[in-house]
């Protein structure tokens, strides 16, 4: 048995070697097909034809050109990895108490979270209405009619409650207060939401530069508000997913229903009008399995944002930072592969940094080692682009693409015309810049 377990560990070892090399290699390949890519030598992309090809002529660059710079800055840039800690607090003796009868997402969330603080690890849950009970736990929320951090309660229901989570800032730098006002687990998250991150990343409160300690978690803080609990808060106090039909304007319908969302699911766990339960399989023990249902929803949304999100980050920053050197209009930006997160991360980037040109493409590579150029949508509409590709090239496909563009290489540009690809970079690269300069022209 020892034999057998010792060579098993050496197997182990040996394919842990193999995968390492093979991941060098193809790190070196891609590096090396990167400086054998080509890049146009004519100044006027729209009419200047090589004389022995109807495309735009793409010629070898040298390996000091600002387009390999654009390149290997990514290699010398690091992103931050994180890794969700396991939380091994004691279970705590102090109650929590919440309102009893049918429940929704809004305690049910706000008990899981103070649960993942060591003063309320796994406390037990009272759920009442009557006031002499709930004046028995050492917190409360959404009930009592209350809302005082100094002693505990957090309620939303009394009249002239107007709480809101911080104001949002827009691309252009223009503050926008929001319409939703914060409910119960609105108002747990506003004083604990930051205390339970670091819970399970205490990383983000020991960052390696001391002059930014407190960056990384107030926006992973900001944006864990922004992708869910806004959501929670605005179902459970009542905020409409449409705006109000300005005057003389029809009033917009929603097109379908969603019944898949946390706040639904959490609604069907409750016993229904007509089931028969008995007290194991009650509302106080619908309420537990809500909570924890709750808090899988959170933390899967979490996970995202720090271990994918947060890293994801600082490679488009480097993008943005370095757009220049991609293209000198500054409207275009290249990462050194796709598949990360950063639509959000434009719009936060251009306004952190002040941008008064937005970026308008951005190029990357797929799995299959295709270069592509993609749009960038306008913030806040999911279909429309801030400028798309050129019309001729909508839905036309490889060769005849290229004849259309007078662009080597190119594969494909959606009908749609929110994204294209080349078989090259530099081909790429051409794509987008030809784009800004029609796109500017139209």
């Amino acid at each position: 048995l020892e034999q057998t377990q010792i060579m098993n560990a050496i197997r182990r070892h040996c394919t842990s070697v193999i995968l390492l090399s093979t991941a060098a290699t193809r790190a070196s390949a891609f590096v090396s097909s990167r400086s054998s890519s080509y890049t146009a030598v004519q100044s006027n992309p729209l009419t200047n034809k090589c004389s022995s090809s109807p495309f735009i002529n793409l010629q070898p660059f040298a390996p000091t050109s600002p387009r390999i710079t654009a390149i290997n800055s990514f290699k010398m840039s690091s992103s931050p990895s994180y890794k969700r800690a396991k939380i091994s607090t004691p279970s705590s003796t102090k109650t929590i108490g919440t309102h009893s009868g049918t429940f929704q997402a809004d305690e049910a969330l706000g008990v899981w979270l103070l649960r993942q603080l060591p003063l309320y690890r796994n406390s037990p849950v009272v759920r009442s209405r009557d006031n002499e009970v709930l004046d028995g736990c050492d917190i409360v929320i959404d009930v009592g009619g209350t809302y005082d951090h100094a002693k505990l309660r957090y309620d939303h229901h009394q009249r002239g409650y107007e709480e809101r989570f911080t104001s949002k800032v827009k691309t252009d730098g223009s503050v926008v207060e929001r319409i939703t006002k914060l409910s119960a687990s609105g108002l747990v998250y506003r004083h604990y939401g930051k205390e339970v991150i670091s819970e399970y990343y205490p990383e983000l409160l020991n960052t390696i530069k001391s002059d930014s300690s407190s960056a990384e978690l107030d926006w992973v803080y900001t944006k864990m508000y922004n992708s869910f609990m806004e959501a929670i808060d605005a179902i459970d106090t009542g905020v409409e997913p449409l705006p109000p039909a300005k005057e003389g304007e029809e009033e917009m319908q929603l097109q379908y229903f969603d019944s898949t969302g946390l706040s639904s699911r959490v609604g069907r766990v409750n016993p229904r009008w007509n089931e028969v339960v008995d007290e194991e399989n009650g509302p106080d023990a619908r309420f537990e399995i809500a909570s924890a249902m709750c808090g899988t929803d959170f933390l899967s949304i979490l996970t995202k944002i720090v271990e994918s999100d947060l890293p994801a980050r600082s490679i488009v920053e480097t993008a943005v930072k370095n757009r220049l050197e991609c293209d000198a209009s500054g409207e275009i930006i290249m990462f050194p592969s796709g598949g990360l997160p950063w639509k959000s991360q434009v719009y936060d980037l251009e306004q952190e940094y002040k941008l008064t040109v937005p970026i308008k493409y951005v190029l990357y590579t797929d799995q299959a080692g295709m270069w592509r150029i993609q749009c960038v949508s306008v913030e806040g509409k999911a279909f429309e682009n801030r400028l798309g590709l050129p019309s001729d090239w909508r839905g036309v496909r490889d060769q005849d693409l290229s004849k259309v563009a007078g662009i080597e290489g190119c594969t494909f540009c959606h009908a749609s015309g929110f994204i294209g690809g080349n078989k090259s970079y530099e081909g790429v690269l051409e794509m987008a810049r030809v784009a800004l300069k029609v796109g500017k022209q139209e």
